[in-house]
């Protein structure tokens, strides 16, 4: 079984990779017990038969003997909007996720499938029998978790996974496999330790105090991310401490730009020269550089149908005109 070369992994954007052959989530009571307790919610989706599926990766691929999971950073991204977010005087006062201007400003899964896809037959060639099974954050896995299990970090008190190399500005993509792979790569991959210590910059910073600092979970009801991207209907119940006072209307990296993991990365990353690609460019001019009054009415006056045609392939096709309206409506309260 033949891996990646630097060439390839620079092609595919991975900034690193890892290997387990342990189906069982390490933290999969502690998740029972965050679903138990309600503090997925509004998030139905996490309990019932997917959360069965979570409790060990052969729940939902019987097939599974081993894993190879690998991390694409968007960090770069997340650099250029905080230069934008300081030097552009066109600037509105809103913020995006980054990840939403990663990946050339198109929606990550596809891109990933696409590239995870690639690299499974490029494995294959090497043995005909290899099977594999395409994972990212929309399947039924614990992914930060397996990630974990592969060496590629450690959860942070917010709940990311962080890589010591590479902060936590980056989406993870798997691929099960059938087999096992020989000896000295499964030894190569070994759990991280903790690495935060008495840290606890991510939850002084975030608003809604949506970090439990002694569970190290996320109350999603209180999480910004939730309300401004999983809640699309217009009538959606903010939870009682949510506010988007920050200018967050998709999104949120409030608790990712404190992190000292990431200011390292920051530090060492080479500058970028900015957004340039097209998408990219059509994500800024709509949302963050232009008077949030001509948003509102854009948002306003636009069809479902023509907000999702014009961001067609990008992360707001799935949250729709509804959902981007609402969160900037509570902005401007």
């Amino acid at each position: 079984m033949s891996f990646l070369t630097a060439e390839q992994l620079k092609k595919f954007g991975i900034v690193d990779y890892g290997y387990t052959t342990d189906p069982i989530p390490h933290s999969v009571d502690h998740f029972n017990q965050w679903v138990k307790k309600d503090l997925h919610l509004p998030l139905e989706y996490l309990a019932g038969e997917r959360q069965k599926k979570r409790q060990s990766i052969k729940e939902y691929w019987p097939a599974f003997e081993s894993a190879l999971t690998f991390l694409f950073s968007y960090h770069e991204a997340h650099q250029n909007l905080q230069l934008l977010y300081e030097n552009n005087q066109d600037w509105n006062g809103l913020k995006l996720a980054s990840y939403t201007l990663g990946f050339e400003g198109l929606d990550y899964h596809q891109i990933l499938l696409n590239r995870l896809n690639e690299i499974g037959q490029f494995l294959i060639k090497d043995d005909p029998s290899l099977m594999f099974k395409v994972v990212l954050d929309t399947h039924p896995v614990l992914e930060r978790d397996l990630a974990m299990r592969a060496g590629l970090g450690w959860f942070g008190k917010n709940s990311m996974l962080i890589n010591r190399s590479h902060g936590s500005f980056f989406i993870i993509g798997s691929l099960l496999l059938n087999h096992k792979l020989k000896s000295e790569i499964s030894e190569k991959f070994k759990v991280e330790s903790d690495h935060c210590g008495q840290c606890t910059k991510c939850i002084d910073a975030c608003p809604t105090n949506a970090i439990d600092p002694v569970t190290r979970t996320i109350r999603s009801n209180d999480c910004i991310s939730t309300f401004t991207i999983e809640q699309f209907k217009m009538d959606s119940t903010p939870g009682p401490n949510m506010t988007l006072k920050e200018g967050t209307i998709f999104g949120c990296d409030i608790c990712q730009d404190v992190c000292p993991w990431n200011k390292r990365v920051d530090r060492l990353l080479k500058k970028s020269l900015g957004f340039s690609h097209k998408d990219q460019h059509k994500i800024l001019n709509f949302f963050l550089l232009r008077k949030t009054t001509e948003l509102y009415k854009d948002l306003s006056t636009l069809t479902e149908g023509g907000f999702r045609r014009l961001f067609r392939s990008s992360s707001f096709e799935r949250s729709g005109r509804r959902g981007l309206l609402k969160s900037l409506i509570f902005y401007l309260k």
